[in-house]
């Protein structure tokens, strides 16, 4: 059967905070047996104290009232012996004798003290008990006297009961403080402890993001420096391998340069003479001067994502170069720029435009057109949104549409359209460059909205 432990989720809480729990839950537990020991220990001493010296007292108390009665057989002096036994405030001293009760002190009801300790003394016996007389509490000493007579002290145990109160409390508020100490220093251990991992996670979320320069900081620890090592040569490894894979897509674009500008002289002249051709070499001509341009704009992205210059940033106020980017399109619907007030961003010029005009060819090509392009400021960031009122895409492809040669729907089929598949991975590219970031949601209404997010003060 499995424990309450064993049922609770712990896994669902961070490492970090189950560390601290932990901490926390052994301080409760130690400093907790500690104070109950500890509080039973005084306790008894305390009270066994208190319980001696009282039973002490009485005993001489009761040694004078037998030497009273036995010189003075009638009694003759002993209330003022028995108020002078009860000097101390809140004492009771009780006398029975010859069927009736002789008292001094505080005045309590002596028949409401416990009958099973009168009758023990009646029958011969001391006794004592703890109880509560009136409210208060208080220990009751009886002690049985010659010819079936009975002394009875009543002292209070008011001051002893608050000590015990007050040490009670000063021990709960000592295992509250421990127990809050463990929580802070466990909280604090966990931090120190899991410091590689957050540094690793950061690094690794780098990495993920692009910047490969990424690494972490050499460490002595034993345990830790096998995987500082490891982590640091494998980034080594995928930022070799990132850069022979971009120098190999670059050459290699820049090499097809050359025959890709004779396919186009040589298309172009075929386009100039296709009267003279046939209807099928004429179709044949149309497919090839498609492909051929097609194919440029595929080189051209392909140089584009291997170039790694860096950012030439400079602030830029985003409406601006919105409607400049707008009113130089030709061809295709103009939509509406949605920017009331000025966001100013430090951007690539260059980079950004091909952003903007990707967005708005991708619209073009798979939405429609585009409907709107809003500019605002979130938070400190620039925000775009270029939206379309076409099908949208569908949630489980939001993601893989920014990867290179994803064209949505039209993969894999020739012919439906003249992307090449790149634009918005150059688009994911370029706002990772500038750190900002980028993504598909649904339009209101219906549609696709792609919002690009990039930091920097707007204003």
């Amino acid at each position: 059967m499995q424990s309450v432990l064993d049922r609770i989720p712990l896994r669902r809480f961070p490492l970090r905070h189950r560390v601290a729990a932990a901490f926390a839950l052994v301080s409760l537990v130690v400093t907790g047996l500690f104070a109950t020991v500890t509080w039973n220990v005084a306790a008894l001493y305390l009270v066994e104290q208190r319980v001696e010296g009282a039973t002490r007292q009485a005993d001489g108390n009761v040694a004078l009232v037998e030497r009273t009665l036995a010189a003075n057989p009638r009694g003759e002096g002993l209330d003022d012996l028995l108020t002078g036994l009860a000097g101390t405030p809140g004492i009771t001293v009780a006398l029975h004798r010859g069927g009736g009760w002789t008292t001094s002190g505080r005045t309590v009801e002596l028949d409401d003290l416990p009958s099973p300790l009168l009758d023990l003394a009646r029958s011969g016996t001391p006794a004592r008990q703890r109880v509560l007389v009136e409210g208060v509490p208080s220990l009751v000493i009886a002690v049985p006297l010659d010819g079936g007579d009975m002394f009875v002290e009543v002292l209070p145990l008011q001051l002893l009961d608050t000590n015990l109160r007050l040490l009670g409390w000063i021990l709960t508020v000592g295992v509250a403080a421990s127990t809050v100490l463990g929580l802070g220093l466990g909280h604090w251990a966990g931090m120190r402890a899991l410091l590689p991992l957050t540094e690793l996670a950061r690094a690794a979320g780098r990495v993920a993001g692009g910047d490969l320069s990424a690494r972490l900081p050499d460490s002595s620890d034993a345990e830790l420096a096998p995987l500082v090592a490891t982590f640091n040569r494998n980034t080594d490894a995928l930022e070799q391998r990132v850069r022979r894979d971009a120098r190999f897509a670059a050459d290699v674009s820049h090499e097809l340069r050359s025959p890709l500008t004779t396919l186009i002289n040589a298309v172009a002249v075929l386009r100039r003479r296709r009267g003279e051709l046939p209807p099928t070499a004429q179709q044949a001509v149309d497919l090839l001067d498609g492909d051929v341009h097609r194919f440029r704009r595929m080189v051209e992205d392909l140089l584009e994502i291997s170039r790694s210059d860096t950012l030439e940033r400079e602030p830029w106020e985003l409406g601006a170069l919105v409607r400049g980017l707008v009113a130089t399109r030709s061809g295709a619907p103009v939509p509406e720029v949605d920017a009331p007030e000025p966001v100013t961003v430090p951007v690539d010029r260059r980079r950004l435009d091909q952003v903007l005009g990707n967005l708005l060819d991708n619209a073009d090509a798979h939405g429609g057109g585009a409907l709107r392009v809003g500019v605002s400021a979130r938070a400190g960031r620039g925000r775009i949104e270029v939206d379309d009122g076409g099908p949208g895409v569908p949630p489980e492809q939001r993601t893989a549409v920014f990867e290179r040669f994803a064209r949505g729907t039209l993969a894999g089929r020739r012919g439906d359209g003249d992307g090449t598949g790149l634009g918005l991975s150059l688009v994911s590219a370029h706002v990772r460059r500038h750190d900002g970031e980028v993504w598909i949601e649904e339009r209101p209404g219906g549609g696709a909205r792609v919002v690009v997010e990039l930091p920097g003060e707007a204003g």
